[in-house]
């Protein structure tokens, strides 16, 4: 009878273990939607952004797929997604079984009212159907560095720099329509930028020279400079150009 109570306290305890960590399919669900969550923490922006490219960088996740898109943008009402991710569990227990792997899908809304890690997130049966198909991002010109160095004028010292010559050296490159070109006259000296914003990044891609009695320099800025907001693209600092970040 001792050897019973013993047992018997033991058989409950690894029991009750088991229900209160749910099964394998529950905690692999539960696991699928903290997955969701980490997702939903890489899409969260304070920017507007459409819909359709919000559903976009979702998609180009490993792993995420994005079966339902709705709404115009992240302004206003926002934008929900339902996405499929998957999740692992194991059944809880003193001898966990193998674990199992599911894919299950979450409703998930982003406005830029919304905080982070506040995205709705509900579990729903997935949409029929496969998920929703994005072509290739909208590509970004590249800025031809050493074209640009070679056809620019070499203007010999004392002498004056000349913005016709300069603006028919860059005319000569047969450049992007999408690369902006601006020139600036200023003393002896021109200073030129070709710039291009790739979609939906804040940070620009330029190309600076400045075509100066005895040196013609071409370079690109820090990438700190290159930010949105910042004069790092500016023909002032093709002209002047600013120190290095520390």
């Amino acid at each position: 009878m001792r050897r019973l109570t013993i047992f018997l306290p033991a058989v409950l305890l690894s029991a009750g273990c088991a229900a209160a960590g749910g099964t394998a399919e529950q905690r692999a669900t539960e696991d699928a939607r903290k997955t969701a969550e980490l997702v939903g923490d890489k899409l969260y922006t304070a920017r507007v952004w459409p819909a359709r490219d919000l559903a976009h960088r979702a998609a180009d996740m490993d792993d995420v797929e994005v079966m339902r898109v709705s709404g115009t943008s992240t302004a206003g009402a926002g934008v929900t997604l339902v996405i499929r991710v998957p999740g692992t569990g194991a059944e809880a227990g003193f001898v966990p079984d193998e674990p199992i792997t599911v894919k299950r899908c979450f409703r998930m809304r982003f406005s830029t009212s919304g905080d982070f890690r506040d995205y709705g997130t509900r579990h729903v049966d997935c949409p029929a159907g496969e998920p929703v198909k994005f072509g290739p991002w909208p590509a970004t010109p590249k800025i031809p560095h050493e074209r640009l160095s070679k056809a620019l004028p070499r203007v010999p010292a004392g002498g004056r720099a000349d913005e016709a010559r300069v603006r028919a050296a860059v005319a000569s490159l047969r450049l992007d329509p999408k690369i902006s070109r601006e020139f600036q006259a200023e003393g002896d000296s021109v200073g030129l930028v070709l710039k291009v914003r790739p979609y939906l990044s804040d940070v620009f891609d330029c190309v600076l020279a400045r075509v100066a009695p005895g040196r013609t320099s071409v370079w690109t800025p820090p990438r700190i400079q290159r930010t949105l907001g910042e004069a790092g693209c500016t023909t002032g600092n093709a002209l002047h150009p600013m120190p290095p970040p520390h």
